[in-house]
């Protein structure tokens, strides 16, 4: 509860550690995750640090590790977690990390080469079969056509020489990539001017590249031309298109052996690929199961030495000094790890922890647990808070899910967000397990407890409207009674009216809204709109009092009582005699004036309009006697009241605006400056168990830190202050106008869907069509309500309560200027990694 209401104390502290226990104490320090180091070395250049070497034998690891798998990724061979996380190797077993890794990548790397090469040579026996079979299938039909004239001019270079074929024709056979075959007759086309006749058939089925695996599709040409400057045109075209290209023989017999020998070569190297992969497959399978624990491992070493270079040698280089932030409950913990990292090496010498005092802002930590840590991350989204200020996540908790189902106050919704909330506590276990790349699943994920506490607070305001799905339950029986009427009547009668003088017993329903107002059609809209108004009103005034008084308590603890009276009693006396007064009059309406009521002057009919009298009392006007009534006034001495309340509140200006400029003025700054004192800590040298008195900063704000402002700043920011509050009080009180105006928005969105949509499907005819017809109508129903009335709705409604908070509650007393804790802890290291993988 403390550390929810208000931070952690911090303090900074100084770790001198032996250069051979600086390792395992921060692997120490890491796995508990409880301090924050600070960079001493921030204006050195990265490559100049200490451990600069070790931190690229690491990035080599990874590197190596990156390699391994995508290797396994290539198989479809997939790492498996090993549950519990390995802890840092110590030094020595670093080299022995370093060797096995050495050893499997180069194992890797020449099993992937051979799979390469084999490949290479399985994709090029592969086109060369197509190719053969193409150029048969190619010269088969010509010479199927009669003439056999390309037969012909395919002749020997010694029938050539011979004179007995004037100008032979030659030709170029190979594979070209699909995507690239229209370019490519183009080309041809284009060098030769139409003197090459190309013949080209589409491969049916895909080739795998050797390198990716990727498919790739490929087409089969045979091109004939004439003359060897033109072959050597054709040739160039083939290599700019990455065409492969293939020997032919140009007689029949030859080609019908070649082909032979390449299905028979194709086979062997099918069956030598196969025992390959297998053999291959077997030694990822090995390496997957080692692969994960290598990976966390070598990130946590990289991390070490990250943080290892933070640190600063003494003079005598025999010492490391560090500095961090350190929760004052956790300092025991602290020197537990370094004991423990000094215990791991061997060495002779403890290491110091030393808290000193600065003037400098702590790191705001609030802890949390997988219940408090949605919440927590509502406040900080709008700021961190600063350092021990009172943390509003501590009462939003139940603040947020009340005025959240004030707007989306339906039993029947809240019940389906119940259910969707408490699916997801119930399975977080498997859920965290799967870890779940879906970024709004995972946002939904974080809020689920607060989804959960929606559910119930909107069922039980859905309860309190007596509104399911748009339709109310009478459990207790009606407290209305309507004489003269049938249920047919009721059927046939659209314009049902209330009338508390002639229908209302006079004892109110046990629970929530009286079941009669879903008939009253005339004054029902009118009757709902003063309620919520009226309620959305006084909680809005209730919350923001509330927001004003949580400032006392960063008063008191900040050390400065006269804000007290300087800031907050004309805050709080403002806010009480304007809005405060307005809510005495809207309860005092609700008590006092009634249908029923034996005193003609506080009948319905003489009830003056609230709204109406805060306006004349806001402007020093008279109220209007209502006709047939005695008076305008609620209760005697209405407007003297009022008239005090206008002046004490206009009186409260100035004091607010003067106030605090004029103590500084002559008192000088109220903020705290003093620092708790540190005491005898062994002259900074040792700190023992038993003799530690902790140093903790100032419980000053940020201000208290800085140089005193100047008497002309301190007025500006005061006028600024004074001027936010006057107005924001009045448009903060309107602010809360939308609890009514979307609770009543989505009361009418529901009746609508209700009344057009499933309604229809009870007046269908009885028997199997009427079955079906309800089934489908209630399944668009159900997909309507979920999508509009729970998606929509629900969003629409947490956006406005969350800027209720962030701007009309929390304004009144958060400043939000802290910067958060961020430990050095391996567990948030290795899920930042994960998520970027």
């Amino acid at each position: 509860m403390g550390s929810m209401f208000r931070s952690e104390e911090m303090a900074l502290c100084q770790l001198f550690i032996q250069p051979e226990a600086a390792y395992p104490s921060v692997a120490e320090l890491g796995e508990s995750g409880i301090v924050q180091f600070r960079d001493l070395n921030a204006d050195v250049n990265a490559f100049q640090r200490k451990f600069v070497n070790e931190v690229r034998r690491c990035d080599e690891l990874e590197r190596k590790l990156r390699y391994i798998r995508a290797e396994l990724l290539k198989d479809g061979v997939t790492a498996p977690d090993s549950g519990e996380p390995p802890r840092a190797p110590i030094p020595r077993e670093i080299i022995d990390l370093e060797a096995r890794l050495e050893k499997t990548e180069s194992e890797v790397l020449e099993l992937s080469h051979n799979a390469v090469n084999l490949k290479s040579n399985y994709l090029e026996l592969t086109e060369l079969r197509h190719v053969l079979e193409r150029a048969e299938d190619f010269f088969s039909e010509q010479e199927g056509g009669g003439g056999g004239e390309l037969t012909r001019a395919l002749a020997s270079d010694e029938s050539a020489a011979t004179g007995g074929v004037r100008g032979r024709l030659g030709f170029v056979a190979g594979v070209v990539p699909r995507e690239r075959v229209p370019a490519f007759e183009r080309m041809l086309w284009r060098i030769s001017r139409g003197n090459v006749f190309l013949r080209r058939a589409e491969l049916d089925q895909p080739l795998e590249d050797p390198t990716t695996g990727n498919e790739i599709f490929k087409t089969v040409f045979v091109a004939f031309f004439q003359g060897e400057q033109l072959k050597s045109r054709v040739k160039k075209v083939c290599s700019g298109f990455h065409a492969s290209l293939y020997a032919c023989p140009t007689s029949q017999s030859e080609r019908q052996d070649m082909l032979k020998g390449v299905r028979t070569r194709l086979e062997d190297l099918n069956l030598v690929l196969n025992q390959t992969q297998d053999h291959r497959h077997r030694v990822l399978l090995s390496v997957s199961k080692e692969l994960h624990p290598w990976m966390v491992m070598v990130r946590k070493m990289k991390a070490i030495y990250h943080t290892l270079n933070m640190f600063n040698m003494d003079v005598t280089k025999k010492c490391l000094i560090g500095e961090c932030w350190a929760p004052v409950r956790d300092l025991h913990l602290v020197r537990q790890a370094l004991e423990d990292g000094g215990r791991a090496c061997g060495s002779s010498i403890p290491s110091f922890l030393n808290a000193i005092d600065t003037g400098e802002l702590p790191p705001t930590f609030h802890r949390t647990n997988k219940f408090t840590y949605g919440f927590q991350n509502l406040i900080d989204s709008y700021g961190v808070a600063s350092y021990r200020e009172v943390n509003p996540a501590l009462y939003t908790i139940i603040t947020f899910p009340f005025l959240f189902a004030t707007m989306f106050g339906d039993a029947g919704h809240g019940l389906i967000l119940f259910l969707f909330g408490l699916a997801m506590v119930l399975k977080e276990k498997s859920i965290i397990a799967s870890k779940s790349k879906s970024e709004i699943g995972n946002i939904f994920f974080g809020g689920r407890y607060i989804i959960l506490l929606m559910g119930i607070f909107s069922i039980y305001t859905g309860l309190i409207y007596n509104d399911i799905f748009s339709k109310s339950i009478n459990i207790f029986g009606s407290r209305w009674v309507i004489n003269n009427f049938t249920i047919a009547d009721l059927k046939t009668y659209h314009e049902l009216m209330v009338d508390p003088k002639k229908s209302y017993e006079g004892t109110p329903y046990p629970f929530g809204m009286d079941p009669i107002w879903q008939l009253a059609e005339v004054n029902k809209i009118v009757f709902l709109n003063s309620y919520k108004m009226k309620l959305s009103i006084i909680f809005g005034v209730a919350h923001m009092m509330f927001g004003v008084c949580m400032s006392v308590v960063n008063h008191v603890h900040f050390g400065r009582p006269v804000m007290i009276l300087l800031e907050f009693v004309p805050q709080i006396v403002f806010l009480l005699l304007l809005f405060g007064y307005l809510v005495t009059l809207m309860i005092v309406k609700w008590f006092k004036y009634a249908a029923t009521n034996e005193e003609f002057q506080y009948t319905e009919a003489c009830a003056p309009s609230v709204l109406i009298t805060f306006i004349n009392m806001m402007l020093f006007g008279k109220d209007e006697v209502l006709e047939n009534c005695v008076s305008a006034e609620m209760f005697p001495y209405q407007s003297q009241i009022q008239l005090v309340c206008v002046v004490v509140a206009l009186l409260c200006i100035p004091v607010l605006l003067l106030g605090k400029p004029l103590y500084v003025l002559f008192f000088g700054h109220p903020h705290a400056t003093h620092h708790k004192s540190n005491g005898d800590i062994n002259q900074g040298l040792e700190l023992q168990p038993e003799m530690v008195e902790v140093t903790t900063p100032s419980a000053g704000p940020p201000q208290a830190h800085e140089e005193e402002e100047a008497f002309g700043e301190v007025m500006i920011h005061q006028a600024i202050h004074t001027i936010e509050y006057v107005l924001s009080t009045i448009s903060h009180t309107a602010s809360y106008l939308r609890l009514w105006a979307l609770s009543l928005a989505h009361g009418q969105l529901s009746e609508v869907l209700w009344n057009m949509v499933l309604r229809m499907s009870f007046k269908t005819h009885v028997g199997y069509l009427g079955g079906i017809v309800v089934f489908v109508i209630f399944a668009f129903w159900a997909s309507l309500t979920l999508a509009i009335l729970v998606m929509m709705e629900g969003l629409s409604a947490f956006l406005h309560t969350l800027r209720l908070h962030w701007v009309e509650f929390m304004s009144k007393f958060y400043a939000g200027e802290g910067y958060a804790f961020q430990p050095f802890a391996f567990k948030s290291i290795l899920e930042a990694e994960d998520e970027e993988d």
